[in-house]
């Protein structure tokens, strides 16, 4: 082992000791195609185990932003990886496409093989989830860039789809309904915002939030929607898919719409759920501002055919999948996205 090294602040003996702690999990993740295992110098995958005519690849990559300051802040490090994997692979099913494999990036100040191997289980547990394989990834030590207590987190997830089942449908059309399916809190977006006002008005993860605290609050993992839509997915049912992240529901919803549709999104037609009133009332947020920002309790929208509704309803309702009609797309005559209230 370089002696020169260690003394820059380089541990290579603890990235060994990491690869070693994390092998077991990683192994664990393994589906059809994966090829080799941990230790090459590029991950291997064989699309062809998959008999897909015309193929098309369908990628994502992106981190857990500054909610990592929350878990860095309660030493708690065992969901940020789910967070991670969600949200890569929930952009890749928003394409209509099938997960294969991720991989992530961990940097750090100061390697800590225990706590880079229980951030890695969790990206494991992510992965399984979302019904693919870790295949590789690069714990990265990196004095000066970090101190010692900081990291990043990120992450990069391949998917596939037949070419004609690609979404957003090209036959999406007014009369069309929006569903939702329920979010597990804020998942990974508008953090700096949630900071900034616990900050301001000098509130601690410590304190009381429900029957827990508001740290574990913030902490609950990023829902991985891959299980809730395989199947509807499979039979080619849906129309469309937003996966409601940063910018909330003006920026994600209308990105599934064709330009001369909107959609119109009624009020009281699901549970907000009380973390969000709680950050509103907190910071003294306007309700325009709480739905640019945040997923107000709706983490995936799924756009039908009214006719499929029924199908749609009795699948959700085998797999004890939570969902609700939040509205419907009609013609657009000036706003992408309106809000309508409960008649």
């Amino acid at each position: 082992m370089s002696e020169a090294y260690l003394k820059s602040g380089v541990d290579i003996k603890a990235g060994y000791e990491t690869v070693e702690k994390i092998k077991d999990v990683v192994d664990k993740t393994k589906i059809k195609g994966v090829m080799g295992g941990l230790g090459n110098f590029g991950a291997l995958f064989d699309l062809s185990a998959y008999h897909i005519k015309q193929p098309v690849l369908v990628s994502g990559t992106d981190g857990v932003g500054t909610k990592l300051l929350v878990a860095q802040a309660l030493a708690t490090y065992d969901t940020i990886g789910i967070d991670c994997v969600a949200m890569c692979v929930n952009d890749v099913i928003a394409q209509g496409a099938r997960p294969l494999f991720f991989l992530d990036y961990l940097a750090v100040g100061k390697l800590d093989p225990t706590q880079a191997a229980t951030i890695v289980s969790g990206i494991a547990k992510g992965c399984h989830n979302g019904q693919m394989a870790l295949i590789g990834g690069e714990t990265a030590e990196m004095p000066g860039l970090y101190t010692e207590d900081e990291f990043d987190l990120a992450g990069f997830c391949v998917g596939v789809a037949e070419k004609e089942a690609l979404l957003p449908k090209s036959d999406i059309q007014a009369g069309d309904l929006l569903i939702g399916l329920p979010s597990s809190g804020v998942h990974s977006n508008g953090y700096s915002l949630v900071r900034s006002i616990l900050e301001t008005n000098q509130i601690d993860y410590t304190q009381p939030f429900l029957t827990h605290t508001l740290g574990e609050e913030l902490l609950t993992p990023t829902t991985i929607y891959v299980d809730q839509l395989a199947e509807p997915l499979a039979h080619q049912q849906i129309k469309g898919l937003a996966h409601i992240t940063g910018g909330g529901f003006y920026e994600n919803i209308p990105r599934m719409l064709p330009e001369h549709l909107a959609a119109h999104i009624t009020l009281g037609s699901w549970p907000i759920l009380p973390i969000f009133d709680y950050l509103q009332q907190l910071g003294n947020l306007e309700q325009n501002e709480m739905f640019h920002v945040f997923n107000m309790g709706i983490g995936m929208v799924v756009c039908i055919a009214k006719d499929q509704f029924e199908t749609l309803a009795e699948q959700f309702n085998t797999c004890a999948t939570p969902f609700y009609v939040i509205g419907s797309v009609k013609e657009k005559h000036q706003h992408d996205l309106v809000f309508e209230e409960t008649l």
